[in-house]
């Protein structure tokens, strides 16, 4: 596995910047994957995900957003959803403009979130999404759900999801997912919160999650 800094130009204003990891033989597919909305592309548990996915053959850009692009620090702003999705957009265009014939799209938290709301609108050239820790609603507020684009989802979705999550746990997830006319999966981890941490460590999570991926998407190919 090979693993280089990336910082491209990109169309319309928007760079792609963030972490590729390549396997050592040609890639079966790529992964874009972006981070929550208190962190960036070095966040351990992507970092776990993208080595595993690597190291079995699937291509990974973790990417840093628009919004952590311009600020190292701090939360999204609600101005800034937008522009996040087309730094989204950007980076499956820079894993297919690497040579990658297949690209998914997904990340942690709000940015797995900002990636269904883009499949959700355009779902063109997507493959489908890897959503980990959806953040279904606020912490303590399960009335405001984020669920009002998941009819409009028609790419297949693989969300894994703690069943401690405060944003909303696993069974949570399963039930609002039900409004996705795609083909869906939730991959619950028993005892897990937001951040997904479990006594095993992040790397048995991400092989675990690896396993997930290829029986959901190609049948355990």
């Amino acid at each position: 596995m090979r693993v280089a800094t990336v910082s491209a130009a990109a169309s319309g204003g928007v760079r792609v910047e963030g972490v590729a990891h390549w396997p050592d033989s040609a890639p079966a597919g790529g992964l874009a994957l972006a981070h929550g909305a208190g962190s960036d592309c070095h966040a351990p548990w992507l970092a776990a995900l993208a080595d595993a996915f690597a190291d079995r053959g699937v291509a990974v850009l973790r990417c840093n957003l628009p919004f952590r692009q311009l600020r190292p620090t701090g939360p999204p702003r609600p101005a800034d959803a937008g522009q996040d999705r087309e730094g989204l957009r950007a980076a499956a265009r820079w894993l297919r403009e690497a040579g990658i014939a297949g690209v998914w799209l997904g990340g942690h938290s709000y940015g797995g979130r900002q990636a269904s709301l883009l499949a959700a609108a355009d779902p063109a050239g997507l493959r489908g999404l890897l959503l980990s820790s959806y953040p279904l609603h606020p912490p303590g507020k399960p009335g405001q759900l984020r669920t009002g684009h998941l009819p409009s989802l028609r790419i297949p979705v693989l969300a894994v999801q703690g069943s401690k999550d405060t944003f909303g746990g696993a069974a949570e997830v399963e039930e609002a997912f039900q409004a996705i006319p795609a083909e869906w999966r939730v991959m619950k981890v028993p005892g897990a919160g937001h951040d997904l941490k479990i006594r095993a460590g992040y790397p048995a999570l991400a092989a675990a999650v690896f396993s997930a991926f290829t029986e959901f998407f190609f049948g355990g190919r």
